[in-house]
This record gives C-alpha cells, structure tokens and sequence, in this order.
C-alpha cells in the first residue's frame, strides 16, 4: 500500500463516516477498533430497513461537495427524548463530513453536535488530514440507530452502523480518488456518549468504534 493510502486509512475512522478510505485495507494499526476516551459498545442488535430522517425544524445546514453522498437511515421509536438524540447523532456523522470535506475541524457544525474531549479529538484528525493533502469524498451510509441508555434526561449512550463500502480518501491537490477492494471492515460499529447542552442539542462527548462487527454486517 502507498504511503497517501496509508494515511487516508490511519487518520480517519467511522462516525461518524470517518475512514478516509474505505475500511477495506485495514487500519493504521492493524487494530479492529478504536476509541476516543472509550465509550460503552452498547448492544448489538441486527440492521433493519428503515426510512430516512427528516429535517427538524431547527436542523443544520451541511454544505457538502457534489461528490459526496450522504444516506442516514433511522426510524422513530415513539419516545421524544430517544428520537431527538438519535436525531443529533446523525446530525453529528453529518458535521464529521462535512468538517473532512472542508478540512475544518470547528465548523458552526461541529460546535453544535460535539463537545470536549470529541470535539479536540476530531479537530486535530481534519488538521492532520488537510496537512498530509487529504480529504474524503464517496457515498456514506449510516444505519441502524440505537439508544442504549438514557441518565436523567441529561446524558446519554447511543449507537449506529457505518456502511463505507463506496467511500474514500482523496487527494486534494490531484483529485486522485484512494480506492479499497469492499470487505467487511468496510461495515463499522460506532458507539457514542451524548450530553444536553444549554440549547437542548445532544453533543458527542466520547466516541468509539470497531470494524466488522456482526450486527453491522450486510451481504
């Protein structure tokens, strides 16, 4: 593997949509998995077709590139505090896109959907990136969205599935385009810790994630 190959997989990882190649090739280091000051890997539980969210009445706007696709995946559960944090949870993949895109780590975006440490974490990750002459591009899936555990209203632990199969890293200068052979680590579990702000939005305080796992796993 090349050496802009090699950073476009260390770099970046889910949430996400987060690799900047697909996961196909593996990460930086070897490792299945990673984390940001861990999180609980909630439960498992399989994927299942569901419909894409709709905007809220106060939802962000994400200025994304043409070549980069966004498909977010998520039912209602019939529960205001379960949905409004899944909500914000795509919300928050949104943002990581569409900071990687921008190679801008405190875009309006992310201010609002993450908070310290997430927010220092994925700052510096879209400035190594725009530094090393990255940046992503491709189709991004996000499905299977779960609350696993709610603490007086205030915090939160949720989860959802990352399908990278058809996402990759670019390089900026070139536009050359880092493609991967799909395999199932192009599948990715990603597992969060949210908290209510001020203003009611639920923030990505921690964040983890782990390639190939079973319950994200599609034929």
């Amino acid at each position: 593997m090349n050496r802009p190959a090699r950073l476009a997989t260390a770099v970046l990882t889910a949430s996400a949509a987060l690799l900047l190649t697909a996961c196909g090739s593996g990460g930086g280091d070897g490792s299945s998995s990673d984390k940001i000051k861990g999180a609980d890997t909630g439960r498992s539980s399989s994927p299942s077709p569901s419909v894409s969210a709709s905007a809220g009445k106060n939802a962000p706007n994400f200025a994304l590139p043409s070549d980069i696709k966004v498909t977010v995946e998520r039912q209602p559960t019939g529960d205001a505090t379960k949905d409004a944090i899944l909500r914000d949870l795509a919300y928050s993949a949104q943002s990581n896109l569409e900071a990687f895109a921008k190679g801008n780590g405190r875009t309006v975006n992310m201010n609002r959907y993450f908070a310290v440490p997430a927010l220092t974490y994925w700052g510096n990750r879209v400035a190594k990136v725009k530094k090393d002459g990255l940046t992503i591009t491709g189709d991004y899936r996000f499905y299977d969205f779960e609350v696993t555990d709610v603490a007086n209203n205030k915090s939160a632990a949720g989860r959802y599935c990352e399908d990278q199969r058809k996402a990759y890293g670019k390089e900026i200068k070139t536009g050359k385009e880092l493609r991967t052979k799909p395999s199932d680590k192009d599948f990715i579990l990603n597992t969060f810790q949210v908290a209510k702000d001020t203003r009611g939005d639920w923030q990505v305080v921690q964040q983890s994630w782990k390639k190939a796992d079973p319950s994200c796993v599609q034929g």
